[in-house]
């Protein structure tokens, strides 16, 4: 019940595409990751992803286009929906995550990048 400092926490972040959790609501996590580069295509069959753009600028991939959002915007993507996030130009992104606590980090894709465990900070 204490105020959360996202500039702090995410000083604690010191890999690429490795979401560390924040907190949870209910039955949902608040995460926070830094991005470079381009991501693995994957879709979540059971759960919907809001992404916040803390710093920067996040290009969603879809199979038939690509949305932007720049700092202070959200993408929300839908379940069963494939994506792939990236950044552009070797930027260095800070997202928010706000997804369910089942939610598999890439879906049903194990890659390099896969996580499956979320350090608490």
């Amino acid at each position: 019940m204490n105020s959360i400092t996202l500039k702090e926490k995410f000083k604690q972040v010191t890999a690429y595409w490795h979401p560390h959790q924040i907190g949870v609501v209910d039955d949902m996590q608040v995460l926070l990751a830094k991005i470079k580069g381009e991501f693995v295509w994957h879709s979540h069959d059971k759960e919907d992803e809001l992404f916040q753009v803390i710093k920067g600028t996040l290009y969603m991939q879809y199979r038939d286009r690509t949305e932007i959002a720049e700092q202070g915007e959200i993408i929300i993507v839908p379940k069963g929906i494939e994506h792939c996030p990236m950044t552009k130009n070797d930027e260095e992104v800070h997202i928010l995550l706000y997804e369910k606590l089942s939610t598999a980090h890439t879906g049903k894709i194990q890659d390099e990048k896969t996580q499956t465990e979320y350090p608490k900070i």
